[in-house]
C-alpha cells in the first residue's frame, strides 16, 4: 500500500525548528523525535482526502528531542470577520439596529473562544457538532439573502426562508450553546481556569463557573431580544398588501 505524505512547511529560528503539517481535522497523532530523526503519523484530511498520513525527516545534526505541537483551526478567522456585522450598522453602512448583531456576535465568540477554545476536553463532545451545525444552517440562508440584496435582487423563496428559518433554529442554537456552557462548568471548577482572584477574607479565588451561571441568564435574555427583533422584521417583510376597495 502506498504511503501518503502531507504537505510539510519548514522554518528555523536560532536553535529551534518549526514544522507545519497541512492536515485538517487531524486526530490520532503520533510524533516521535530521536537524535536526528522525526517521524509523524496521523489521520485527517490532506492532499489525498481523508486518509492516514505519515512522513519522516532526517536532520543534518543531532537535536534535542523536545516536541511541542498543537492543532489550529482556520475557521476562527471566518468567525472573527463576523464582527463586521456590528461595525456596519455602527458606521451607517446598513440600516439596522446594532444591538441584535452585537448579541449574536458576542455570544458566538464567547462560545467559540472561551468555552470551546480554552478547554480541550470540550472539543470532543457531541454538543460541539450541534452548535456548529445550527450556526451554519442559519448562515447558509442568511448570507445568500444579503448577497442578493447588495445587487437589488429579491427571491421570494429565499426571502421567506430568511425570515422563517430562524423560528426553529435560533432557539435550538441557544439550547445547544447552553448545553455546552453547562458541560464546561465542572471542567472550569476542576482546572481553576479563568478563576477570579478575591480579596483577602473572601476566599482565594472565585470559580469561572459562577460567571457562566450569570451568562446563562443573559443568554436567554438575548434570545428574547433577538426573537422580538426578528419577529418584527418578519412581519414587515412578509406582510401581504391589502387591496383597496373601489
Amino acid at each position: 500500500m502506498q504511503t501518503l505524505t502531507p504537505h510539510v512547511y519548514w522554518a528555523q529560528r536560532h536553535g529551534e525548528i518549526y514544522l507545519r503539517v497541512e492536515l485538517s481535522d487531524a486526530q490520532n497523532l503520533t510524533i516521535r523525535v530521536e537524535e536526528n530523526t522525526l517521524t509523524f503519523r496521523g489521520q485527517g484530511h490532506g492532499a489525498k482526502g481523508e486518509n492516514d498520513y505519515e512522513f519522516s525527516l532526517e536532520f543534518l545534526k543531532p537535536v534535542k528531542p523536545e516536541v511541542s505541537h498543537r492543532s489550529t483551526q482556520r475557521q476562527v478567522n471566518i468567525t472573527l470577520l463576523a464582527v463586521l456585522e456590528v461595525m456596519n450598522p455602527a458606521v451607517g453602512l446598513v440600516k439596522t439596529g446594532i444591538v441584535p448583531p452585537m448579541i449574536q456576535v458576542f455570544g458566538r465568540n464567547f462560545i467559540l473562544f472561551i468555552i470551546l477554545g480554552s478547554l480541550d476536553d470540550m472539543q470532543n463532545k457531541p454538543v460541539v457538532f450541534f452548535v456548529f451545525y445550527l450556526w451554519s444552517s442559519i448562515e447558509i440562508v442568511r448570507y445568500p439573502f444579503y448577497m442578493l440584496a447588495c445587487i437589488d435582487t429579491k427571491w421570494k423563496l429565499l426571502t421567506w426562508l430568511r425570515y422563517t428559518i430562524w423560528i426553529p433554529l435560533y432557539p435550538l442554537g441557544v439550547i445547544a450553546e447552553a448545553v455546552a456552557v453547562i458541560q464546561s462548568m465542572p471542567i472550569f471548577d476542576e482546572t481553576k481556569l479563568l478563576s477570579i482572584p478575591l480579596p483577602k477574607g473572601l476566599g482565594s479565588r472565585l470559580s469561572f463557573s459562577y460567571v457562566l451561571h450569570l451568562y446563562l441568564v443573559l443568554m436567554f435574555l438575548g434570545l428574547f431580544l433577538n426573537f422580538r427583533h426578528l419577529y418584527k422584521q418578519r412581519r414587515k417583510q412578509l406582510r401581504t398588501k391589502k387591496r383597496k376597495p373601489y
